[in-house]
Order: structure tokens, then sequence, then C-alpha cells
């Protein structure tokens, strides 16, 4: 199957605390103008997390380039930096104040991973997108969302034979 963008945003910035949180705004932004609303949270939670490990981490300069790339069934997130140096996964101690941010990534994301660049690397992630429904209308589902309530009544009376009490 082919797989072309269906839908391609970027945005440039310097990783400074005020211009994540403006960052973040976009990209929920773009996400609910493309109907994607499910995908939100774990988008701007994902993107933030990132774009804190370039201002953290990045040398020699904090300017970082955001990319969403939306596909038929996937939407991914990545941000390319400056820095040559790839980031690792790595277990934090429990008294640590820092250290989770990948570790959260894989968490939320359905894949992700380090690539290196000729300016510097990008880091990114996937979260599925648009599924067909049995009507044909695209709907959006994530792996964390619950099942629907009528979905799960539906479930019980169908194994038990009678309505949950």
């Amino acid at each position: 199957m082919i797989r072309q963008p269906s839908r391609y945003c970027t945005v440039e910035l310097q990783a400074a605390p005020a211009r994540i949180g403006q960052v973040r705004r976009i990209v929920s932004a773009q996400l609910r103008h493309w109907h994607l609303d499910a995908l939100v949270d774990p988008a701007a939670l994902g993107v933030t997390e990132l774009l804190a490990n370039v201002h953290r981490h990045a040398r020699p300069s904090k300017y970082c380039t955001v990319e969403l790339c939306a596909l038929l069934d996937q939407l991914t997130v990545s941000v390319h930096d400056e820095d040559p140096r790839l980031p690792r996964l790595r277990a934090a101690d429990d008294w640590e104040t820092c250290g989770r941010g990948l570790a959260l990534i894989a968490a939320l994301s359905e894949s992700w991973g380090v690539r290196p660049e000729s300016t510097g690397k990008a880091v990114w992630f996937t979260l599925p997108a648009l599924t067909a429904t049995p009507g044909g209308v695209p709907a959006v589902h994530t792996h964390w969302d619950p099942p629907p309530l009528e979905d799960v009544r539906t479930a019980a009376v169908g194994a038990t034979g009678a309505p949950p009490p």
C-alpha cells in the first residue's frame, strides 16, 4: 500500500519555555482542524517532552523544527534539532526529577525513534489515526481509548444472556 502524506505542518522555533507552550497550542489547534481531536492530548504531551529535551540538552543552538504528518492511519510527530548527539532511553531512579521523557514517549506512542541527519537529528513518534467504521465513515481510535459504554453493555449481555446489574 502506498502511503502518501495527506496533511503536513511544520513549525520552526527556538525551544524556550514560552515558545514550547505556544507550539503545544499550535499542534493542538492543527490536529483539531484536521478533525484528529482524540490525538490532541497525546500529541501535545509528546511534543512538549521532545521540545523540553531540546531546551535542556541541544547544543550549539536551541533552534528546532516540529513536523506533523497525518497519513491515512497514523500521525507522525517529529522534532528536528541541530545537535548531533542522539538521546537514549534510560530508566530513571525514583529519586530523580528528570530522565523520563523518552520513556513517556515510548509509553504514549505506537512507535518512536531517533535518526541522525546531516544537520543534527530528529526524534519522532507515531500515534494511530484514522480507521474505518463499519459504515465506512472514518473515525478516530486510539489504543488508550476505553471502549464505548454501549459496547461494554452489549458484550456483557451477549456473554451472560442477561444485562449487567
